[in-house]
């Protein structure tokens, strides 16, 4: 599944170094950028939106993710900690690879034991893979400066 185009995490161990500790952090980030997005929104609903919050800030949420990962190869977090999302070729992310990462991101996220499989993969993997990454083939790499 790995091809040659993406760094060898044993003879290139720093495009790895703290991947998850930063991908919390960007994830944290993220977080607090969709809540505040969601909030900016609601006005807007009339208010109406509190009826259905969990919902607008998933659809806030999922919209983001994509296009910020399709524009830049990660989101405003992962910008910030220096690191982006890869293909399995090495490319960064257009939109379809994009949707897909963010679909399969939600789809592990309601799933309690995909979430902690994803989790445990992230810690334990060499790459530092989600398991929507190990799917997909995508990496999480620092960036290069």
């Amino acid at each position: 599944m790995h091809t040659a185009a993406l760094p060898d995490p044993q003879y290139q161990p720093e495009f790895y170094a703290d991947i998850s500790p930063k991908r919390l952090m960007a994830w944290l980030i993220d977080v607090g950028m969709i809540l505040g997005m969601t909030l900016l929104i609601l006005p807007f609903t009339a208010f109406i939106g509190l009826f259905f919050l969990p919902f607008l800030y998933a659809s806030i949420g999922f919209v983001y993710r994509v296009l910020t990962i399709a524009g830049s190869s990660g989101t405003l977090g992962m910008r910030v900690m220096s690191v982006e999302l890869r293909t399995a070729s090495g490319n960064r992310m257009d939109i379809g690879s994009a949707f897909l990462h963010t679909l399969g991101y939600y789809l592990s996220f309601g799933m309690a034991l995909a979430q902690l499989a994803s989790v445990v993969l992230m810690l334990t993997s060499e790459r530092g893979q989600s398991l929507t990454d190990m799917v997909l083939g995508t990496v999480m790499l620092n960036r290069r400066i």
